[in-house]
């Protein structure tokens, strides 16, 4: 008599199999997908699957999958949170805000927007703001520099009906970013902004274990010298830095 294989080499296959940590899914958890990329906070769960909800109010369904999602840049398996046994008190927002008291459903866009510099200045924002902004209604866009903000204003046609916030990274007297900020403000453009080269400078060293953020030295790009200062690299580090 003949046998498929041996029992052992089973137990030794099934041993080595990558153990994944397993997360509740608890709504307002970021998270991305790993086969997608799509990135967002956790809106919905059931017994088959979880719904994420990205910065601009698009929800996807994805089924629980062992090691099918990205926390912190690492794989972990998302698992139905237990069932709340009694509600503590109104739900507080990650800005301080006090949440609505059930999940909102969907709206329209309103016509005024948030403009940052960067992919990351948008997902910091969402971040922090997102649950008061799908709230408002209030969409943010990334305009990936400043170059052509003049231009960009003047197209978006700002009223009192359609109003515009522009978020500018170093925003200081003097700058190339202060002197374009001065040409668009206006009763219905506000413009505000920090004084670091890159947002991620505004974050406090000490949350990543660091006395400061390494000399990045003049001309080489800020987000890319800080992280090979640090041996690691952008994709890696943001998620971490963000959360």
């Amino acid at each position: 008599m003949t046998f498929g294989g041996d029992i052992l080499d089973d137990f030794d296959k099934q041993r080595r199999q990558p153990q994944y940590r397993a997360v509740p899914a608890t709504p307002g958890l970021l998270v991305e997908d790993r086969s997608s990329g799509f990135c967002g906070d956790v809106v919905k769960t059931d017994a088959r699957a979880v719904t994420l909800r990205d910065r601009n109010g698009r929800d996807r369904e994805f089924v629980y999958k062992p090691g099918g999602f990205l926390i912190d840049g690492k794989p972990v398996t998302l698992v139905r949170p237990p069932a709340r046994v009694a509600d503590a008190g109104p739900r507080v927002t990650a800005s301080g805000s006090i949440a609505a008291p059930s999940p909102q459903r969907a709206r329209r866009a309103a016509a005024s927007r948030i403009w940052v510099e960067g992919k990351h200045d948008a997902e910091l924002v969402e971040h922090v703001w997102g649950d008061d902004l799908r709230e408002m209604g209030i969409v943010v866009e990334p305009m990936h520099g400043l170059d052509d903000v003049v231009a960009m204003v003047r197209s978006f046609q700002p009223s009192s009906t359609r109003r515009l916030g522009i978020l500018v990274d170093h925003l200081v007297a003097g700058s190339k970013e202060a002197r374009l900020a001065k040409q668009v403000a206006g009763p219905d453009v506000l413009v505000t902004g920090h004084p670091f080269v890159d947002v991620w400078a505004g974050v406090w060293p000490r949350v990543m274990g660091l006395q400061q953020w390494p000399d990045v030295p003049r001309g080489q790009p800020w987000k890319e010298g800080m992280c090979a200062a640090l041996g690691t690299d952008v994709r890696g580090f943001w998620p971490m830095l963000r959360n």
